[in-house]
């Protein structure tokens, strides 16, 4: 079994349970945040709909630079799950083509051309959906602070029974 073929059936199920959190971002109040620290909650929305498609980048790319990134705006929950939607077919068909010897290729995090680390693309991919599931369980601790039901991830919520 190929790489890409063991990684689709987890992809899928992250990127259907990373939907279902970003469904319930509430669009009233978009710069809340549960401490002066923190994203807004319409930055971190923002950025949780972005990192489907690094997984995607990584395997099309052999580097990112962080300085070339586009700035955080206040999008509806509309158009980030267009754009989430957009970022997982493309990913999908991404890790779909790819072939085991992708993954054996060095990929590399720049900032303004500095090298950040270098690492094979498989252990990004890996760190990326790790990365994802990290500030998905961010935001249902935000959901929850806004009384939020929280849908299920991984098993039963207090709001979802299975």
């Amino acid at each position: 079994m190929s790489i890409a073929e063991q990684l689709l059936p987890e992809f899928d199920q992250e990127m259907a349970s990373t939907r279902r959190v970003i469904e319930r971002v509430p669009d009233d109040d978009p710069n809340w945040k549960p401490h002066p620290k923190s994203f807004s909650i319409a930055h971190l929305a923002q950025l949780i709909v972005w990192m489907p498609g690094w997984i995607g980048q990584t395997l099309t790319s052999t580097e990112l630079d962080l300085a070339e990134g586009v700035g955080y705006s206040n999008e509806s929950t509309e158009a980030l799950l267009k754009l989430f939607d957009e970022n997982v077919r493309s990913t999908r068909e991404a890790i779909t083509r790819s072939t085991d010897a992708d993954y054996a290729v060095p990929w590399s995090l720049k900032m303004r051309g500095e090298v950040m680390f270098t690492m094979p693309r498989a252990v990004v991919v890996r760190q990326h959906i790790s990365h994802l599931s990290h500030h998905r369980g961010q935001m249902t601790v935000y959901l929850r602070l806004r009384d939020v039901p929280i849908p299920s991830i991984y098993g039963p919520t207090a709001d979802e029974k299975w």
